[in-house]
């Protein structure tokens, strides 16, 4: 495969989509064409301190670009995504895949029909602290998960399931492996009218449960995640950047005799790590680590968990 620098559209340059530009811009691997945005001078300003083209019509980068990240809005994920797939071009689209189980699905179907390399933005998956337990992390038990935050109006349009629980929703999946068999929830609105906080309990088929809590109307931030498995406890603080691992002792020893294990987290770029990986995929062809398929399973464990308030609630 040729090592010439991959063109590279962002579509949508608000909050997130202008941090893809950045990584694409600073990337060795990839030359960034133009962004997209309706609104034109946002993408003005991106484009001219990126050095780059500014668009306000995604089609102008047909034929001009392999691959885009699409960071619209998440009841504009289906549509955009799906013309960039159909057009051959590899599409790493922001969390959550789609505003729907239909949409999502269908733009799986779509990105395998057309060969397409199609990766979703669940950022966590690329958490220095998460690569750092892969392997250790072995059939937990139980999960036990904080995801805390103070009040921003950016991700309003939906609800805090779909704006911050998804992200441990998807963690937890691709660590546990396991079907989900029940799923109960409880949530309320605060400052919108959508659950602004929410509790799920996790059901899965080889018996491992999960308990998250998210909230985006708390006084502090908190990251944490803590997994409980027959050999050891495992939490991880992502804030802190540091996890510690309570070994179990030997058969016959006390509780004395567990040893306690503190791995400090080195500084990572998740968003950097993310953009570089799918940069590979679509030069490898590889599949991604966060592909459709897992980005439908986490749209699917959300929209179960989501439906439950909203019918709770009303």
């Amino acid at each position: 495969m040729s090592a010439e620098k991959i063109a590279v559209g962002v579509v949508g340059v608000g909050y997130l989509g202008k941090y893809h530009a950045e990584k694409y811009a600073a990337s060795s691997k990839a030359r960034l064409v133009a962004v997209v945005d309706v609104d034109e001078a946002r993408a003005r300003a991106v484009a001219r301190r990126l050095a780059t083209e500014a668009l306000t019509d995604y089609r102008h980068l047909f034929g001009r670009v392999q691959c885009v990240s699409v960071a619209v809005p998440t009841h504009l994920h289906h549509r955009v995504a799906r013309d960039f797939i159909e057009a051959g071009i590899d599409v790493l689209v922001e969390k959550p895949i789609a505003a729907n189980l239909d949409q999502g699905r269908d733009l799986v179907d779509v990105a395998q029909s057309k060969g397409v390399i199609f990766q979703v933005g669940h950022l966590e998956r690329f958490n220095p602290a998460i690569r750092r337990l892969e392997g250790v992390v072995r059939e937990p038990k139980f999960v036990e998960c904080h995801r805390l935050a103070p009040f921003v109006e950016r991700g309003t349009d939906v609800d805090v399931v779909f704006d911050l629980m998804i992200h441990d929703i998807d963690v937890i999946a691709s660590l546990v492996r396991s079907p989900v068999q029940r799923v109960e929830a409880v949530g309320v609105p605060v400052l919108t009218d959508k659950p602004d906080i929410a509790n799920a309990r996790i059901n899965f088929a080889n018996g491992c449960i999960a308990n998250v809590t998210s909230s985006r109307v708390s006084l502090k931030r908190e990251r944490k995640i803590r997994f409980f498995q027959p050999d050891a406890y495992i939490s991880i603080d992502y804030d802190q950047r540091r996890a510690q691992i309570f070994h179990k002792p030997p058969p016959g020893a006390g509780w004395l005799d567990i040893r306690v294990e503190t791995l400090e987290i080195k500084d990572g770029d998740a968003l950097s790590d993310e953009i570089e990986s799918f940069l590979d995929c679509v030069r490898s062809r590889e599949v991604p680590l966060v592909s459709g398929a897992e980005g439908l399973r986490a749209l699917e464990i959300a929209s179960v968990i989501s439906a439950q308030l909203h019918t709770v609630g009303s």
